[in-house]
């Protein structure tokens, strides 16, 4: 699950051109409220591994 689902919204693109910034896209995945489920079964399957397996969680963030 920690694999899976990423640590930060993957739709956010800054555009470039030759080196020169654009313009910004921001994050969408506020406002779908499947993106909030899946960031919270991502938080608790990272409290379940670090709290109850005692695994180091460094590598999913």
């Amino acid at each position: 699950m920690c694999q899976l689902i990423p640590a930060r919204c993957p739709f956010e693109r800054d555009i470039q051109l030759w080196g020169h910034h654009l313009f910004h896209i921001p994050p969408m995945c506020k406002l779908n409220p499947l993106y909030e489920q899946l960031v919270g079964l991502r938080f608790r399957s990272l409290s379940f591994l670090a709290d109850v397996c005692g695994e180091d969680v460094t590598p999913y963030c």
